[in-house]
């Protein structure tokens, strides 16, 4: 077998700290997402007149390209997807180096080890990750990933400077199709043009809506992504967000420490989970919770409305 060492890949590097910057146009920054291949680049661009946010991936030579496409089509009649998915991170990157070695050396391909570093990569993102929103979805600051169709940008909400632009652009209505299928065997749904509606939670808990066929969105497909934070938001940074008032948390501090009842609703991402994690800080240690929870959904052509309710019973 070809003697190239497995790349190493880290996929949670250390979370940057990051200034706050009031004039948007000296905003110029650059932090890792997967170390050490991918980084992002928030920047003003004078001529957009807006802040960008560039995903800066390795770049491919024409033959690393060509070499790239004979490994995805191999590895697309070989690998098992289901085998790859369920197995821990250092398990199915070696169940991704073995297979590609054993294609090189099948097809005889001439490979460097700093090409098979980059094309590593690349049979990572899209085979074991999310194709080209997979940067998107290992960056802490960002909220939400949304895409409105082929030929548009794909735009994310990042939680220091908001919605911003990216660079990544789905410009095939084919590709964007079997992307958004790809999204529906993550959520273990289905999808098709018989059930054009996608709504879901990929396996890191991240929830997902999707539409399939340009009958539904005249764009073609579409997506959005609502990332949740695993570490709850505290009352201190719903304070520092400006999301609540510290009177508004000394009042659910008071109900909390009595025992009142409390009701939390709203519509889809307006925060409820969000206020019911930092509100759940002020329950007394002592009190045993019972947690019940009830969603229902409704359908009215392609939007897509939901009632979430959580009710917590102090005993």
């Amino acid at each position: 077998m070809v003697n190239l060492e497995r790349p190493k890949i880290e996929l949670n590097p250390p979370i940057p700290n990051i200034p706050k910057i009031e004039d948007k146009s000296k905003i110029d920054l650059r932090y890792m997402l997967i170390v050490p291949y991918v980084s992002v680049h928030i920047h003003w661009d004078e001529k957009a007149g807006e802040v960008l946010y560039e995903v800066e991936e390795p770049i491919l030579s024409e033959e690393d390209k060509e070499n790239l496409g004979k490994l995805e089509k191999g590895m697309r009649e070989l690998i098992n997807v289901n085998v790859v998915v369920e197995k821990d991170l250092e398990a199915f990157l070696d169940y991704i180096d073995k297979t590609a070695k054993l294609i090189i050396d099948e097809l005889d391909l001439k490979i460097s080890k700093e090409s098979y570093e980059k094309i590593f990569y690349y049979l990572y993102r899209d085979f074991v990750g999310l194709n080209e929103i997979e940067p998107l979805l290992k960056d802490f600051f960002i909220e939400d990933i949304e895409c409105n169709g082929v030929n548009t940008p794909i735009y994310i909400v990042h939680r220091l400077f908001r919605n911003l632009k990216t660079n990544i652009i789905f410009k095939d209505m084919e590709y964007a199709a079997h992307f958004v299928e790809k999204l529906a065997q993550r959520c273990g749904r289905y999808v098709s043009y018989a059930n054009p509606l996608l709504d879901g939670t990929l396996p890191d808990g991240s929830r997902v809506n999707a539409t399939y066929t340009t009958e539904i969105t005249s764009r073609g497909p579409t997506f959005t992504i609502r990332k949740f934070t695993k570490i709850p938001f505290t009352p201190i940074q719903l304070l520092e967000y400006n999301s609540l008032s510290p009177e508004m948390l000394a009042y659910f501090w008071i109900l909390m420490q009595y025992k009142s009842n409390v009701m939390i609703s709203g519509g889809t991402g307006s925060g409820k989970t969000s206020l019911l994690n930092a509100i759940a800080f002020f329950i007394p240690p002592e009190s045993r919770v019972v947690s019940i929870e009830a969603v229902s959904y409704t359908h009215l052509r392609a939007h897509e409305t939901s009632l979430h309710l959580v009710c917590r019973l102090l005993l």
